[in-house]
């Protein structure tokens, strides 16, 4: 799973596993499993929206020298 859609449905399962469910497992605590999930989504967002305002940085205009004989 990669970039803003993943990052989501991490966060959507996360949520319906600790709010939506009352699946019981023995050696498995759900609501826990949940809120990790949630947290990694939410971490991936935060990274993913890093790099992605890294790159849209514009790179610096180029320089033109007006200032050479012109004859």
């Amino acid at each position: 799973m990669a970039g803003i859609g993943g990052c989501i449905a991490l966060i959507v399962v996360g949520a319906v596993l600790t709010f939506a469910s009352d699946w019981q497992m023995e050696s498995v605590n759900l609501d826990v499993v949940g809120l990790i999930m949630m947290g990694a989504g939410l971490l991936g967002l935060g990274v993913y929206g890093s790099v992605l305002r890294r790159r849209r940085v514009p790179a610096a205009l180029p320089v033109v020298d007006e200032t050479r004989d012109r004859s």
